[in-house]
């Protein structure tokens, strides 16, 4: 069965973890080729202006298979240097692949995000969990060091000191702490999970999709640029968008008091 299912309906791309039996554990061979070739598919189709990354069953994602550790199988076979190409080859190819993704990502974190599932969560633009939902980066409860990335990711998420907190405890904080943390926008119940956040991307998928993409590369970008090469890529990347219809349908529906309808044009 293949990790990752991808459907679209109304310019909304939703990925499902689907590996259910086994918390959506991440790490076999070819997930990160599943992940590259998702995100491609998101990325080259200009009809889809937003996705979703959710779990199947109970977990959003336990992260790294931890059977596969213990016995030394898969990305976690072989001598030093083969588990670091694992890494790189494989499981930072996931990584890399969401990071990339050119359209607003929602998580909808239905149950644990752990390890390398907490990082592909943190991956997202915006995050919504169910009450089920725990978060945890419990790398060093294993040995490990965090092997995701999550060290430069989940700093800018919530801040140092709590990202520090939870690499040096290993502690698992439960949806209430994510949402006082700022990790997610909001907590609801499992039933009403994917019905809120299918309601948040349609909000996204409402904007103009030229500008939804390039205002997530600013975004992107923004996190190394100084202030001046910020403005001076504001300044680019609007001449641009001002002569789009896209803009002249903005400007023409605000003047006449309706919803704009936007083509991507």
């Amino acid at each position: 069965m293949s990790l990752l299912t991808l459907t679209t309906a109304n310019h909304i791309a939703t990925l499902t973890l689907n590996r259910p039996e086994s918390m959506n554990a991440l790490g076999q061979a070819g997930d990160g080729d599943a992940f590259v070739e998702a995100c491609d598919a998101i990325n080259a189709d200009a009809n889809i202006r937003c996705a979703i990354l959710t779990g199947a069953g109970r977990a959003f994602s336990a992260g790294g298979d931890i059977k596969a550790m213990q016995q030394r199988t898969g990305n976690f076979a072989g001598s030093p240097a083969d588990i670091a190409d694992g890494y790189r080859t494989n499981i930072h190819r996931m990584l890399r692949a969401l990071y990339n993704l050119r359209v607003p990502l929602i998580a909808a974190i239905n149950g644990p995000a752990i390890g390398l599932g907490g990082d592909l969560a943190c991956l997202a633009d915006m995050r919504i969990a169910s009450t089920s939902a725990k978060f945890g980066v419990t790398f060093l409860k294993l040995g490990l060091v965090p092997g995701d990335g999550g060290t430069w990711l989940l700093p800018r998420v919530i801040g140092e000191a709590r990202a520090a907190q939870l690499f040096f405890t290993g502690e698992v904080i439960d949806a209430q702490t994510m949402l006082e943390w700022g990790f997610v926008s909001r907590v609801v119940e499992p039933d009403a999970l994917m019905d809120e956040t299918q309601a948040l991307a349609e909000k996204v998928a409402a904007m103009p999709p030229a500008a939804l993409r390039q205002t997530k590369m600013m975004l992107r970008q923004g996190r190394g640029l100084s202030y001046d090469g910020a403005l001076e890529l504001a300044a680019s990347t609007q001449g641009l968008m001002h002569h789009t219809a896209d803009h002249e349908e903005g400007v023409a529906a605000l003047i006449e008091k309706r919803a704009p309808d936007f083509k991507g044009a």
